[in-house]
């Protein structure tokens, strides 16, 4: 059974780290490319990029510089860096919700198309584990359960996460529904109102026109 578990564990953490490398993607100048990170709140983060040079033979020319900006939930601005080629960011989440990096090139004539390689990480996956082991002078074995751990840690929070956010969305369902209820409860109301205003202005008419 234990040896059930340990393996279960050691799966997630290939899947979580198969998950965590870096992304490539092309930047066309005049053009802006954004990508969102959805991270809960007190998590560290910690992000690199940097242009991938065409022609490693030759220094990367000045116009393969781009500008990038990291934003919060809320749009507060937490790194930004412009005419740059390489750079990194790291904080600490005040917030739960959805976090922006943004990339954009200056317009050129003609159009320059820029590969970027970008490595976002966020919770254990953050973690230099190289200079915990340096400062801790842990051996191999020792290193590995502090990951291990490190993660279950982080599945048991994100599971906590996703129930609220589930908790959240479902009072959200109830509280649509209700209003749509509402809504469609006045609106059949409104209907009958107008009919019945109808015949009574018909009936009406007709009475005075002596046809009824």
């Amino acid at each position: 059974m234990i040896l059930r578990s340990v393996i279960m564990v050691v799966v997630v953490v290939g899947i979580l780290s198969s998950a965590s490398q870096a992304l490539r993607f092309e930047l066309q100048s005049g053009h802006t490319k954004c990508i969102s990170e959805d991270i809960k709140s007190n998590s560290m983060t910690v992000g690199k990029y940097h242009v991938v040079n065409p022609n490693e033979a030759h220094p990367l020319p000045d116009s393969l510089k781009f500008a990038v900006r990291v934003t919060s939930p809320q749009g507060n601005s937490l790194h930004t860096a412009e005419k740059v080629e390489t750079g990194q960011f790291a904080f600490t989440a005040a917030e739960d919700g959805d976090y922006m990096a943004c990339f954009w090139a200056e317009d050129h004539s003609p159009q320059i198309i820029m590969t970027v390689d970008f490595d976002w990480r966020s919770g254990v996956q953050a973690k230099d584990w190289s200079n915990v082991a340096k400062k801790g002078q842990v051996d191999v074995m020792e290193l590995e359960l502090k990951k291990l751990y490190d993660t279950v840690t982080s599945i048991h929070e994100e599971m906590f996460y996703l129930r609220e956010r589930e908790e959240e969305m479902q009072a959200l369902n109830q509280a649509t529904t209700s209003k749509m209820f509402w809504l469609s409860f006045l609106s059949l109301f409104l209907c009958l109102s107008v009919a019945g205003i109808q015949f009574w202005h018909l009936k009406t008419f007709f009475e005075k026109k002596k046809l009824i």
